[in-house]
């Protein structure tokens, strides 16, 4: 991939995740930007989410080991987590490669935590850490400069404790983008078991599933009758406008009907396609 390319993809990732945010925090009141964690004694309904996403960062903190006092949350996305954790008395510093969603956290975490904006790998700091925690960070950075980086801030004995989709091996279209292959992960992991010693390995990919569900029948059911309202409302008052901005924009709205409406991106599909999974690794 060129760099420009990889810079193109850069920010329009970091500009999604802004968009999910603000989206999320001011109408329907989430305070997180992850898949969240369903249980059986709940509705899939999208009231629900917020509480389904608590339930995950509740599953997330209770794999902190014992003894760690010290955490780096690698792509804090608002700081909600941090949140959380500095209000169990840990010390936490933070990485976020967004300046929207770095200054999101910033307003919300005490004044002594650091928050570093860059990218993980350019990550350039003298202090040591007992756990670095990645929550759907994982999956946009190289496995092998994630797992060199994390070594090199780790205290002895530390951990590393991630929380991400993968890829599995099954053959056919997902719908669902993101996250490493499975089989090339467990690879590099191989190859750093001389210095990370596996702790815990757990599947939750039925408990995250749910969500891709909610999100296409929210784009079928709001997005889609909000966007043909709007049309009608730019196309009464300025149709020549309106009509050049449809031309052009109309490869990005076949790609999201697609990807929506197309019949991949269902919560069946990512249990076949994608692995959730809780990583805890101890440095040796």
């Amino acid at each position: 991939m060129s760099k420009k390319r990889k810079k193109n993809k850069s920010l329009s990732r970091e500009i999604g995740l802004e968009i999910g945010a603000v989206c999320g925090k001011h109408f329907i009141k989430l305070e997180h930007l992850h898949y969240g964690y369903w249980t059986e004694d709940m509705d899939v309904e999208i009231f629900n989410l917020h509480i389904a996403q608590e339930k995950y960062v509740e599953l997330l903190i209770s794999h902190i080991p014992d003894g760690a006092k010290t955490i780096l949350d690698v792509g804090c996305g608002m700081g909600q987590i941090s949140r959380k954790l500095l209000d169990k008395g840990y010390k936490m510093d933070c990485v976020s490669p967004s300046a929207y969603l770095a200054e999101c956290a910033r307003k919300l975490l005490d004044d002594d935590v650091t928050i570093f904006e860059c990218f993980y790998e350019q990550l350039e700091t003298d202090k040591r850490y007992d756990v670095v925690l990645f929550s759907e960070s994982f999956q946009y950075i190289p496995p092998k400069d994630a797992v060199a980086k994390s070594l090199s801030v780790l205290n002895p004995g530390g951990h590393m404790l991630i929380c991400d989709i993968f890829q599995t091996e099954a053959e056919g279209r997902c719908g669902v983008s993101g996250g490493h292959r499975l089989k090339n992960f467990n690879a590099v992991m191989k190859d750093a078991e001389d210095a990370l010693e596996l702790v815990t390995d757990i599947d939750i990919t039925e408990n995250t599933a749910p969500t891709i569900d909610i999100e296409c029948d929210l784009f079928r059911n709001v997005g889609l009758p909000v966007m043909g309202l709007v049309e009608k409302l730019m196309r009464s008052r300025h149709p020549w406008l309106t009509k050049l901005i449809m031309w052009k924009a109309q490869k990005k709205i076949d790609r999201m009907h697609k990807k929506y409406l197309g019949g991949d991106r269902t919560g069946e599909n990512f249990k076949k396609y994608k692995s959730y999974r809780l990583f805890l690794y101890k440095k040796k």
